[in-house]
């Protein structure tokens, strides 16, 4: 059996973004949508209304600006968290 596994993010709580990262996120968080559906597309996935995972059919299959709002902000919040720990790691992001 395996022992409880108990998650421990780094703790970003402290972090307040620049607002002018702030566009940053909406932009990652597409990404990272095109990224989830293209791995899933490559294993096999298609989209369906409902999610089924005998089938491989699932209902986010689409463009990111077609999801629900709530998947877009699981997204957003993915990306924002990483841009927090980037800053808290101390790396500095600026744009070309």
């Amino acid at each position: 059996m395996k022992p409880k596994y108990t998650p421990s993010p780094a703790d970003t709580a402290d972090v307040k973004l620049p607002d002018e990262l702030l566009p940053l996120i909406e932009e990652m968080a597409e990404n990272v949508h095109e990224v989830w559906a293209k791995n899933r597309i490559a294993d096999g996935w298609s989209y369906g209304p409902v999610r089924d995972d005998a089938a491989k059919h699932h209902p986010c299959l689409v463009p990111y600006n077609e999801l629900p709002e709530e998947e877009k902000e699981y997204d957003r919040a993915t990306s924002q968290e990483t841009l927090k720990l980037i800053l808290k790691l101390g790396f500095d992001i600026s744009k070309k």
